[in-house]
C-alpha cells in the first residue's frame, strides 16, 4: 500500500512543480513585445517565462543565471544584436536552444543567424499556435523555420554567390557604417559593446564578402555597390 502511494506520488505529472514545463527567456529590445509574449505564454499550459532581456548582453548574462530551455531571440537590438548572442552562446555551451524571433527575414540576417547555431527562425506574424509548436520543437532540438525563411535558405544553398559578392549582415553593415565615419576599432566596440577582437573579425569577413583588403577599399567598394548611401 505504502509503495503504490508513493508510486503515485513520483508518477503524478506537473503538479506545480514545473516538470514537463518548457521554461523561456524572452528576448526584444520593446517592452511592448516582451509584455505581450509572456502574456501570451503564461496564459498557455506547460510554458513559463523566466526573464526577459533588451539586447544581446543582457541575453547572455540572464541565460546563464536563468537557465531556460528555449530563448526567444529578437535580431536587430541597441546595445547589442541577436547574432552575436546566439555566437556567444553557442560558443559557451549554452544549454538553451534559441528560436530567433523578428520581423526581418533578409538573406544577411537569416543566414548569419542560422550560422551563429539558432535551433529555428520564426517571423513576428506567425499565428500563436504555430509559435507554441515551434517553442515545443525547438526544446527538443528540432529545427524550426517560416516557410519565408526555408525558401530563402534553399535558394542561397542552390545558389551560391560568387567570393566579393556575397551579402554583409546586419552587424557588418553596422561596423562598416563606422569605418566609413573614420571609427577606430576602439570606438567601434565601445559603440557597439562589443570587443576589439570581436570588431576585428567582423572586418575581416566583410574584407572576404567585398573582396577588397583594407578599410579604405571596404568603404570604396561599399559606396561603388550602393551598400552605404
Amino acid at each position: 500500500m505504502t509503495d503504490d502511494g508513493a508510486d503515485d506520488a513520483t508518477d503524478d505529472g506537473d503538479d506545480g512543480t514545473g516538470e514537463g514545463t518548457i521554461s523561456l527567456l524572452v528576448v526584444d529590445d520593446h517592452p511592448v513585445v516582451r509584455d505581450g509574449l509572456r502574456g501570451m505564454f503564461e496564459s498557455a499550459p506547460g510554458f513559463r517565462v523566466l526573464g526577459e532581456a533588451s539586447n544581446g548582453v543582457e541575453a547572455v548574462e540572464k541565460a546563464a543565471a536563468l537557465d531556460p530551455d528555449v530563448i526567444l531571440m529578437d535580431l536587430r537590438m541597441p546595445g547589442g544584436g541577436g547574432v552575436e548572442a546566439i555566437a556567444h552562446l553557442t560558443r559557451a555551451g549554452a544549454r538553451a536552444k534559441v528560436l530567433v524571433l523578428t520581423t526581418y527575414d533578409t538573406d544577411s540576417d537569416t543566414i548569419p543567424a542560422i550560422e551563429a547555431g539558432a535551433t529555428g527562425y520564426l517571423l513576428k506574424d506567425a499565428p500563436r499556435d504555430e509559435l507554441f509548436t515551434a517553442v515545443r520543437a525547438a526544446a527538443q532540438g528540432r529545427t524550426v523555420l517560416s516557410p519565408a525563411v526555408a525558401s530563402r535558405l534553399v535558394s542561397a544553398v542552390r545558389a551560391p554567390r560568387a567570393p566579393g559578392n556575397e551579402p554583409l549582415s546586419a552587424r557588418e553593415r553596422e561596423v562598416l557604417t563606422l569605418v566609413a565615419k573614420g571609427t577606430s576599432n576602439r570606438e567601434i566596440a565601445r559603440e557597439l559593446f562589443i570587443s576589439e577582437a570581436t570588431v576585428k573579425t567582423h572586418l575581416t569577413h566583410l574584407y572576404t564578402k567585398l573582396g577588397v583588403k583594407d578599410r579604405a577599399a571596404a568603404v570604396a567598394t561599399a559606396y561603388d555597390r550602393g551598400i552605404l548611401g
